[in-house]
This record gives structure tokens, sequence and C-alpha cells, in this order.
């Protein structure tokens, strides 16, 4: 059983940075992600890695956000810089026994932690 644990979420103005990271218990996965969630709104994808590399990013959050793993670690990291309002959610940190499908798909995945909260004031 693979164990995910986020931190680094807070509350940060918009333009402002934040770096999460995701502990992971073992390293039998294929691919990781980070997925987030509003209040109301379903879950969406915000960036995925596969173990051997290929990275994927949601639209929204190109070229502010970066995913990044320390393999010899098991530690999974999003920095975000440029934060905005709208990026205000919990942030979830996820774990794919198989790399199918895709990056972004939260049915993909087969391990989730509990979250992290990330809030951005204007």
């Amino acid at each position: 059983q693979v164990q995910l644990v986020e931190s680094g979420g807070g509350s940060v103005q918009s333009g402002g940075s934040l770096r999460l990271s995701c502990a992971a218990s073992t390293h039998t996965y294929s691919r990781m992600g980070w997925f987030r969630q509003a209040p109301g709104k379903e879950r969406e994808g915000v960036a995925a890695i596969d173990t051997d590399g290929p990275t994927v990013y949601a639209g929204f959050v190109m070229g502010r956000f970066t995913i990044a793993r320390d393999g010899a670690k098991n530690i999974l990291y999003l920095q975000m810089n440029s934060l905005k309002p709208e990026d205000t959610a919990m942030y979830y940190c996820a774990a794919a026994r198989a790399a199918y499908g895709g990056g972004l798909n939260r049915d993909a995945y087969n391990y989730w932690g509990q979250g992290t909260q990330v809030t951005v004031s204007s």
C-alpha cells in the first residue's frame, strides 16, 4: 500500500509562490501527479510526471507551475509561481501503478494523499 503525504500548502497573496511536497512511502509507481479541487468544483489534473521523465501540465498552469520528483527520496514537488486567486483549492498528490491513459485523468490513479490547502488572496 502506497502512502502519500502532502505538505507545503498555505496562504499567499496574488503573484506569490509556494512549493508543495508529497512524500511517498514507496516508489512502486509509474506516474505521479498533482490534482486540485476547489469548493463546488470537480477535482482536476494540474500536472503529472512519469518515472522515466515525461511531464504534462494543464493549460491553466502552463509556464507558472513546475512538477519535479526526487527519485532517491521518493518525493514529488510542485513549484507554483505567479499564483492567482483562482488557484485557490485543496491540492492532492496521486500515484499510479501503471502509466497509461492521460496523466491528468484522475481515474488513471490508484493512490491519493489527504491534500494540502492553497489559498491565494487578491
